[in-house]
Parts: structure tokens; C-alpha cells; sequence
């Protein structure tokens, strides 16, 4: 008996994190934009700015060029999710060409952040960083990408296209929440661009998941199917994925939630956030530390983690008084 309860458990975890997760945004699966290209009319349409079928390729200010990760087509929305084209990327690079030049657009300029979101969320989960980062004087790029339909290297490979696009930025860094931060170490474990100075990572898994090596596996359909490929390699393997991310050789820090001594899920063993172990976001190497009493998709909205963050990208650590934290290199 406490072994078929075990059991059901682990299968309704994942339906229940879903159910949490999707609480406070549409459902991806509302996106307007599934029709294929030939049945639609290109005139400005309000969008949903992008959910898991699509990615971000290209950044100009608030537009962006997607792809559609099932049809491979591409459209351009601006700040407000309106589509202004849709097609190829030539014809929507043109498309944006054309509204630059009739608008006056500059080239873009200064200090860059990029926020990247995690698994089965959207760049509007990161939305409460924006306000305190422009205040800062940085240039604030949300980062959408199909978190549940691509495997962590084609993530990283969104990413790697968006950071090429940001011509004119002149120095460039990273503010990436759970998995999100595991797409920007395989980001710079595949490409250096020289722009990037910094990582913040929230709540990010760097050894791997709990939640993921108890609801893996194929009697678990329903995980696999939620959780695509890139939620299968957040597993605590000593020979996956995350075991042979090298460390980032920019300086990086790490933000972590939990609830002391036990944490909030008594699934995960030790202190964590209800999703992600306190020792799994310790990722050795880090400039500094940083212990939020928090559950793990209340950090991106919590205001010490963002005095933090900002803080770590101006000065290289989280407290305005009193020594880093770094975490020793194993």
C-alpha cells in the first residue's frame, strides 16, 4: 500500500506543478498563431507574444523576431505582442528594416540584460525585474523560447541568435531564473561572446532536479509529454547533461530560495523552494550567495532579489555592506 501511494504521488506531481505554474499566465496552448502561413492575412495582429511554440531569434528594442518551432515560420511582434509580419525571416527582417527607418529608430547603445525564464513559463514571468533594471540605466531584453519543446542545446541555440542580434550593445548580461539558467551556461559553454560580463542565476538547478529523477522515466507519460526534452535532462545523473556543463568563465552569482530547516516540498530532500534543493542551485565557482526565504516562482517577483541582482551586475556582489559569499570551487 504506501508503495501505490508513493507511486501516485509522483504521478500527480507533475499535473500539479503545471497547474501552479500556469496559474498566473494564458495557457501556451492559446496562442493565436498555429495557422499555417498560407491561411492567414499579414496585417497587424494582437498576440499572446509567445507561449512554447515559439522562440525569440532577433531583439531591436521591444521588437522581436519568433520562429514557430512547429511550422518554422517566423513572425515580427512589437513591445505590446502586436505582429506587424509574419513569414520568412528575410521578410521579417525587412518588415523591421522598413519600420526603422520610417520611425528614426537609433541604433541600439549601451548596457544590456537579458532575462531568461524557465521551464513551461514565458518572459512575462520575469516582467518584475524590468522596472528596477531600466532604472539602473540597463537595456532590458525579455527572452522567450519553447521550453517545453526543445532540448537544452537548441534552447541555447535561441539564445545564441538573439545575443548576435543586439548590434550596438556595447556589454552584455544575464539574469536567468530556474531552468533558464541552466539554457544561458549552455549558451556560453557553446559560444563567447565577448559582450557578456555577467550571470545571475535564480533558482536554477545546476546539479539537476529531485523533482525531475522522481517523475522520470517511461511509466511517466505524463512528465515526458508536459516536460519535453529539456525537462528530461534536468535529472541528477553523474554522467548527464548538467554534469558535463563546464563552469561559466564569467563572474556569476547565485540567488536561491527555501524555507529552513526543510524546505517546502517534502518530496526534495534538505532546504528548498518547493521545486529546486538549496544544494542544487550551490553551483561552485559562484562570486557570491544569496539565501531569499522564498517559493521558487515568487523569487522573480520578490524586492530583495531584485536590489540584488542589480546590484551584482553594477558592482559584482549582492550586498551593498558586508563581505561576497562566493561558493568554493569544488
Amino acid at each position: 500500500m504506501p508503495h501505490r501511494c508513493f507511486a501516485g504521488i509522483v504521478w500527480v506531481m507533475p499535473a500539479i506543478f503545471v497547474v501552479t505554474l500556469l496559474a498566473e499566465e494564458e495557457s501556451p496552448k492559446t496562442d493565436e498563431d498555429q495557422t499555417p502561413v498560407a491561411a492567414a492575412p499579414n496585417l497587424p495582429t494582437k498576440t499572446l507574444g509567445g507561449r512554447e511554440f515559439w522562440g525569440d531569434v532577433a531583439h531591436f528594442y521591444g521588437w522581436r523576431i519568433q520562429r514557430n518551432v512547429l511550422t518554422k515560420h517566423y513572425r515580427l511582434i512589437d513591445g505590446d505582442d502586436v505582429r506587424h509580419a509574419w513569414g520568412t525571416r528575410e521578410q521579417c527582417q525587412a518588415k523591421l528594416d522598413e519600420i526603422k527607418r520610417e520611425r528614426k529608430l537609433p541604433r541600439m547603445s549601451g548596457e544590456g540584460v537579458l532575462l531568461v525564464h524557465g521551464i513551461i513559463r514565458s518572459s512575462k514571468s520575469m516582467a518584475a525585474y524590468r522596472p528596477p533594471l531600466e532604472r539602473a540605466g540597463f537595456q532590458v531584453f525579455p527572452f522567450d523560447y519553447p521550453s517545453t519543446r526543445v532540448d537544452l542545446d537548441t534552447a541555447a541555440e535561441y539564445l545564441h541568435e538573439v545575443i548576435e542580434s543586439l548590434d550596438g550593445i556595447e556589454r552584455l548580461h544575464i539574469v536567468a531564473h530556474s531552468m533558464g539558467g541552466v539554457v544561458a551556461r549552455t549558451y556560453r559553454a557553446r559560444h563567447h561572446d565577448e559582450r557578456l560580463t555577467r550571470l545571475v542565476l535564480v533558482g536554477s538547478p545546476q546539479k539537476g532536479a529531485e523533482l525531475a529523477d522522481l517523475m522520470r522515466g517511461n511509466a511517466n507519460l505524463v512528465f515526458k509529454t508536459i516536460f519535453g526534452p529539456a525537462g528530461q535532462q534536468l535529472v541528477t545523473d553523474s554522467g548527464g547533461f548538467l554534469k558535463k556543463l563546464p563552469t561559466p568563465d564569467i563572474d556569476f552569482a547565485v540567488i536561491a530560495g527555501g524555507h529552513p530547516p526543510s524546505g517546502f516540498n517534502p518530496l526534495i530532500p534538505g532546504d528548498d523552494d518547493g521545486i529546486v534543493s538549496l544544494e542544487s542551485t550551490r553551483l561552485p565557482g559562484a562570486a557570491d550567495f544569496l539565501f531569499v526565504e522564498e517559493l521558487h516562482l515568487a523569487l522573480n517577483r520578490n524586492e530583495t532579489v531584485h536590489k540584488a541582482t542589480v546590484r551584482f551586475l553594477q558592482t559584482g556582489k549582492f550586498r551593498e555592506a558586508g563581505d561576497p559569499q562566493p561558493i568554493p570551487r569544488e
